[in-house]
């Protein structure tokens, strides 16, 4: 029992502090403002017309709206701060409808609960609206009326939403800016791995920007008739760039040796070169200018008449292609941003409202099993939401729905993010509402002077929104205090009961977590071999490229290069957690965990390497790589059998047909060969990996891993 108790110890204190960092984040002053007046505007019309109580209940319309338009997603802002009013205005109604039948109240809260926590099946942004829809239904709960009254309540929270909307479509702030920053990020991701490359032939290479670029550039066919043409070539330049750049650095696989003299030297000023103009593309993007690429970069990737010789073949077919993708950056950077045409380019498709039902139920239809993380997040949830207002109805006190507010504003899929979001927010609360109380007692302020206070509250929340969740829940503990100021509240009340209640609240969603978990440390095996299945299809697709060319090779390849990331995403992030969970390893303790994912890099990195050098449509094929890759196929579907039930992966069919290859190759120190050479060796390494000799019982799970 001591062990698991030092765990449990480690890895709350590890979280804890991880939860109350303040974190270092761009201020968006003109969006906070913004987001601002739509508050304000609903403050002030409620109190003017109406009553201090409907003012402050109304208000958490347009703040839980304007908070859903901060969130990270590529949804227009309007849309979002629409869709997040009608979830709380019906989840109000009901509410309001049920607040005076405790029982009917307690049921819906557990259904309304539980979809909420499914919601994170389709992204963190509705799980984070969904639970703002439930805190609404716990709100309003002390405010039991009529039919016709939670009617006109509703309305009012919904019109929060159409105001912060309306605000959005009038005043459009950086329009695209989301975008922009995805697309930036992905070009500069690529001029640091040039960059990386120079002095470090074999550096990982970090897909993750080229992912969100990805999700950042599928758009409606309404927005792709507006964006701006900037957004529309450069994320697949910085694709193109990537097995070009590795495949020129690289030492083994067709590059020049470490210390291959004045080719290597040269080699490095392309690498240099090629990181300078995808920087100063990454640059014109971001702030939305025309691109100025700077001539003694644009020097050094010219083929040079007299000068400094390309490196030798086949290095040099990459500084070739280089050059060919540095003109095309040169070419696309002369226009400047302009509105595109309803008839232009092809694009990357996002349903719109009604086309994503189909895909959010599918999604939804895939998490209802027992082991799904999602499925036992919304079942915990339900459970605890419910079991926090039944204790704050039992509890003599007027606030007893803060116990079930902190539970799912608190309550996360996983570990590590409970309990850091719990440690802010008993720290950020407890600042927050001790700061209000003062304020609230020195200066008796009457319900005007305080739903200024209130407002001045939601800017700071709205302006420091990226500097972590403490700053933000001491921003709203503080929004609160003077919101139930404004109807005459007494502070000496409210800031003791809340800070009571929200200790009851982190406690009740930490034991949640304990006594039913999702624990990512027993699935790591079926993560790594979703992780195998996908790099060995990646080097498949590109290995059956040089055995059989074809107008439908780059598809393909594409294609198997994003399952590969989408796995090693999947990897990435399951390691995180399992690192910061207090459990023991299930069968793949931390070393060979990290030496599984060192073999399926090389596998990943290979076939990058080989992708550079494809030949075209049509080009002979090579009888031996076409061999080896329907071998490879083959034995990968028993391979992902043996992964997940802990037997070794036999790769023997693989490396008798990479011996036949090697027997008959017309060209045995080809690019495709000895790709397909690394690729047998690390296979091999994942075998002792995965099925190596019993390691140290005391061992973690596996800690986060470097990208790929």
């Amino acid at each position: 029992m001591s062990g698991t108790t030092a765990r449990w110890a480690s890895a709350l204190r590890d979280a804890a502090r991880a939860g109350v960092r303040v974190e270092r984040g761009a201020l968006t002053p003109l969006l906070a403002l913004r987001g601002t007046c739509g508050v304000a505007a609903v403050i002030g019309f409620t109190l003017w017309l109406g009553s201090p109580t409907l003012a402050v209940s109304s208000a958490f319309g347009a703040f839980a709206s304007g908070i859903a338009t901060f969130q990270r997603s590529y949804r227009p802002r309007a849309v979002l701060a629409l869709a997040a009013a009608a979830g709380l205005s019906v989840s109000a109604f009901l509410g309001y409808v049920l607040a005076g039948h405790p029982w009917a109240f307690t049921a819906m809260l557990l259904l309304w609960a539980f979809g909420a926590g499914m919601a994170w099946a389709a992204g963190p942004v509705p799980g984070v609206v969904s639970a703002f829809t439930v805190a609404m239904m716990l709100v309003v709960v002390t405010l039991p009326s009529s039919v016709w009254n939670a009617a006109l309540h509703a309305g009012i929270i919904a019109v929060g939403g159409v105001v912060q909307a309306l605000l959005i479509a009038v005043f459009p702030i950086r329009r695209w800016a989301t975008r922009r920053e995805a697309l930036a990020d992905a070009l500069a991701g690529v001029a640091d791995y040039a960059r990386r490359l120079r002095e470090h032939p074999s550096a990982p290479f970090d897909p993750e920007p080229l992912m969100e670029a990805r999700s950042a550039a599928a758009v409606t066919p309404r927005q792709a008739r507006r964006r701006p043409r900037q957004l529309r070539g450069y994320r697949h330049l910085a694709e193109r760039y990537r097995p070009v750049l590795a495949s020129l650095a690289d030492p083994v696989v067709g590059g020049v040796p470490d210390d291959g003299g004045a080719p290597r030297e040269r080699v490095r000023a392309l690498l240099s070169a090629a990181a300078t103009v995808l920087d100063a593309t990454a640059r014109a993007v971001r702030r939305g200018e025309r691109v100025r690429l700077p001539d003694e970069a644009l020097a050094v990737l010219r083929v040079p008449a007299d000068g400094p010789a390309l490196p030798p073949v086949p290095a040099r077919k990459a500084a070739l292609r280089l050059i060919a993708l540095t003109e095309e950056t040169v070419e696309a950077a002369q226009e400047p941003v302009e509105v595109t045409s309803p008839g232009g380019r092809a694009h990357l498709r996002r349903p719109t409202g009604p086309g994503q039902v189909p895909v959010v139920l599918r999604t939804l239809r895939r998490e209802l099993r027992a082991s799904s993380p999602v499925f036992r997040h919304a079942l915990r949830l339900a459970a605890v939401v419910s079991t926090g207002y039944l204790l704050g109805q039992a509890l003599p006190t007027g606030h007893g729905y803060w116990i079930g507010l902190t539970v799912v504003m608190v309550l996360r899929p996983d570990f590590s993010a409970t309990v850091e979001r719990g440690a802010a927010r008993l720290v950020g609360t407890v600042a927050g509402v001790a700061l209000g109380g003062v304020v609230l007692a020195l200066a008796h302020p009457g319900p005007y002077p305080a739903a200024a206070l209130a407002v001045g509250s939601v800017f700071l929340l709205y302006a420091l929104m990226r500097t972590g969740f403490m700053v933000i829940s001491a921003c709203t503990g503080a929004y609160v205090v003077f919101l139930l100021g404004i109807a005459g509240a007494d502070w000496a009340q409210t800031v003791p009961e809340r800070i009571v209640l929200t200790l009851l609240g982190g406690a009740l969603a930490l034991a949640s977590y304990a006594l039913f978990p999702a624990w990512e440390t027993p699935r790591l095996r079926e993560r790594l071999a979703d992780w195998l299945t996908a790099a060995g299809g990646y080097a498949v697709a590109v290995l059956e490229g040089f055995g059989r060319p074809g107008d439908g090779t780059h598809r393909a390849v594409r294609e198997a290069l994003l399952d590969n990331r989408a796995a090693l995403w999947e990897w990435d992030q399951a390691t995180a957690r399992a690192g910061a969970e207090p459990v023991r390893h299930r069968g793949l303790p931390r070393r060979r965990a990290g030496d599984a994912q060192a073999a399926l890099t090389t596998v990943g990195r290979s076939a990058m390497l080989a992708e550079a050098h494809l030949p075209a449509a049509r080009a002979p094929g090579d009888a031996g790589a076409a061999a080896f890759a329907d071998a490879l196929r083959d034995a990968l579907g028993r391979a992902d059998d043996a992964v997940r039930s802990g037997a070794r992966p036999d790769w023997t069919p693989v490396r008798e047909a990479l011996v036949d290859w090697q027997r008959h190759a017309a060209h045995p120190d080809g690019v495709a060969l000895r790709a397909a050479e690394l690729v047998a060796d690390a296979l091999e390494e994942l075998a002792d990996a995965v099925a190596g000799p019993p390691a140290d019982p005391h061992a973690g799970p596996a800690g986060r891993n470097p990208r790929a």
